[in-house]
């Protein structure tokens, strides 16, 4: 006998501890999501990422402006290309945090790929700053604040993170200050985020230098590492927004145009997928912290409602079904 299908943001009599309900949300995949490359011979490796329809799945949740989910956009591409250049169990996050209209930008990406992303944000401000500018940049949206990439490996493992000053006027410049005043690490990024009739796509192509005092294969000197290395800079300075996001041009083809001429090597490539991982029990386990004041004070006629600011999911619980903490606030 089929079982009867449920609405997982709808209450459930199953008890919270036992109940692992997934919300309704897109099982969307993109088998080759990210392409790693190398030049051959040369100091130069990085990774492309075309997220596909996958950026349509992961914005289209979000009742934002434009000009807010093509930052956002651009911020999923961009973490994903970084979280996919790192050997960890775990998760790696991009925030930003300001003092301008967008006052919270967060992603993060796991080590299998599976991505989500929110923006917070000041509607008046928002409002105030397209009367005047209906294109602002990333930095008019962020305003002042830091930088922050992190980490997660997991309780047993030391969080690393890295913390700069909002630095540059887009996100892809904001990502090269980091990595020059914080990693030493020289890197080249493009950024695209758009909507077309397909939806929204979203794609970075990220490049970094890699570090070899001995040289690599014939590029031996200092002086022909600094050619190759700004020769690679010269050509994804040609890439336009309209090619990153064609969805008739892969991956391997638009890195081919680039760099055919310059020992061009693919390595495998990587999955992404739609990462939220909100589920009826790890809210309940939230609401369960709280006392018994707060949760009276949280409900509306009798139930409590929680919306998950990643996939925009709103979960319902009856205020005599949560338990909470003995006590008052």
């Amino acid at each position: 006998m089929v079982p009867p299908v449920t609405d997982p943001t709808q209450p459930s009599a199953t008890p919270a501890f036992l109940n692992h309900d997934r919300p309704p949300v897109p099982d969307l995949v993109v088998p080759r999501g990210v392409l790693p490359f190398h030049l051959d011979q040369r100091p130069v490796r990085g990774r492309l990422v075309k997220l596909g329809p996958l950026a349509d799945a992961l914005l289209g949740r979000h009742a934002q402006h434009p000009v807010v989910l093509r930052l956002l956009g651009e911020a999923l591409a961009l973490t994903a290309a970084l979280a996919t250049a790192l050997k960890f169990k775990g998760s790696f996050s991009l925030q930003a945090k300001g003092d301008g209209p967008v006052t919270l930008l967060l992603v993060d990406c796991t080590d299998s790929g599976a991505l989500r992303g929110t923006a917070k944000v000041d509607a008046e401000r928002l409002e105030a700053l397209l009367a005047g500018n209906p294109q602002p940049s990333a930095a008019a949206l962020l305003g002042q604040g830091y930088f922050a990439f992190t980490c997660d490996q997991g309780d047993d493992m030391e969080r690393y993170q890295g913390i700069v000053p909002i630095e540059g006027e887009t996100l892809a410049a904001m990502t090269d200050t980091y990595f020059r005043t914080s990693e030493q690490l020289q890197t080249e990024v493009r950024l695209a985020c758009g909507r077309s009739l397909a939806g929204w796509r979203a794609t970075a192509l990220v490049m970094e230098r890699v570090a070899s005092e001995g040289g690599i294969g014939d590029v031996t000197t200092a002086e022909e590492q600094d050619d190759a290395w700004r020769t690679a800079q010269a050509l994804i300075g040609t890439l336009k927004a309209e090619e990153m996001l064609d969805d008739a041009l892969p991956a391997e083809r638009l890195l081919h145009r680039l760099f055919h001429a310059e020992g061009l090597e693919t390595d495998r490539p990587r999955p992404l997928s739609y990462g939220c991982r909100c589920s009826r029990a790890r809210l309940a386990t939230v609401l369960e912290n709280f006392t018994q004041d707060d949760l009276d004070h949280m409900a509306d006629s009798g139930a409590i409602s929680m919306t998950c600011e990643f996939c925009a999911v709103e979960f319902r619980f009856e205020r005599d079904e949560v338990g909470g903490k003995a006590g008052r606030a």
